[in-house]
């Protein structure tokens, strides 16, 4: 028992100062995923100067969840083929299946057919990313497992074994659980007021795990607004850094959906949850009350088109509107 308050944090196992490292590289962590990986790098929904490309592409190696290029590479391909035999974590095989089974089984064929179209030259010609690609496993070893077990090994004196399992092991299972919420919590479970045609839904419960990612059926309706919301602010961790960076000058040219587009998609694809444009009678419920975990609800069978890629206009939304209803 420390006889004072500073004795516990700097003793021999530190146990405070540990916990408190962990919770914020988890922190740094998550904005690596949410603010770098998927927000700027996937849907370039800002643009951000190189210093900030920088520290995003280190805080995602921190992650632990394979190189950002195959990352993107992934994520791209999801909303291109969202929740057919061609998106690698597809919702419609069931929820274990797009939580972890996925990154633990062989990719379905037409996954590997479809991923040679998707788009990675912006990627393909930033010389720091690619390297992370080319020495992933050498970068993660150092970036995600040797400095975050070393630093409190050095500071104050913890135990090896301890830092490990706190600083590395749970730090990333923690990430990469939080991160599968979205591919199956968010594909299940919630309303779907901007588009009902899509397995993709609103969960806060998500949102709040993983930086404001689990407002899942605005990002698929408009996956390039940087808020991946329609408020932005709520249960948004992301967007508040972004939003912080933008007062710095770091980053700029944030996207945004306009009110007039919404408001038309709310109304035309909507499930009538909607707060504002909602029906009185569905807006606390939306169209599904309960939703079964491996239940299937109204989605399009066939692929996108080709041309769909992984940036998006009202154009392509608009086609995708018609040939889903």
């Amino acid at each position: 028992m420390p006889q004072n308050l500073t004795e516990e944090p700097f003793s021999g196992n530190g146990q405070t100062v540990l916990r408190y490292q962990t919770f914020v590289l988890l922190i740094l962590t998550e904005l690596g995923i949410t603010m770098g990986a998927h927000r700027y790098f996937t849907h370039r929904t800002f643009k951000a100067n190189i210093i900030i490309r920088r520290v995003l592409i280190v805080l995602f190696t921190m992650c632990g969840q394979n190189s950002l290029w195959q990352w993107v590479k992934d994520h791209r391909q999801h909303h291109k083929y969202s929740d057919t035999d061609a998106d690698p974590h597809n919702a419609r095989r069931g929820f274990f299946f797009s939580h972890v089974g996925w990154l633990i089984s062989e990719r379905h064929p037409k996954v590997l057919q479809y991923s040679k179209g998707i788009d990675m030259s912006d990627l393909e010609a930033d010389s720091w990313i690619m390297f992370q690609n080319k020495y992933y496993f050498q970068v993660y070893a150092v970036v995600c497992v040797l400095i975050p077990c070393i630093i409190p090994i050095i500071l104050w004196n913890e135990d090896p074994v301890k830092s490990f399992l706190v600083c590395y092991s749970a730090r990333t299972c923690l990430s990469l659980t939080f991160t599968c919420f979205i591919n199956s919590l968010a594909h299940t479970y919630g309303q779907r007021p901007y588009d009902k045609t899509i397995l993709p839904r609103q969960n806060k419960f998500v949102s709040i795990f993983i930086a404001g990612e689990g407002w899942h059926n605005f990002h698929h309706a408009f996956p390039w607004d940087y808020r991946a919301s329609e408020l932005g602010t709520s249960f948004n961790l992301a967007a508040n850094a972004i939003d912080f960076c933008a007062k710095m000058g770091w980053v700029y040219d944030l996207k945004t959906v306009s009110v007039q587009s919404l408001e038309k998609r709310i109304k035309k694809t909507g499930d009538n949850s909607h707060e504002k444009y909602g029906k009185q009678a569905t807006r606390c419920y939306g169209d599904n009350k309960i939703i079964g975990l491996n239940a299937i609800h109204p989605v399009p069978f066939g692929l996108v088109p080709d041309f769909a890629k992984y940036f998006h206009d009202d154009f392509i939304l608009e086609t995708r509107c018609k040939e889903f209803l």
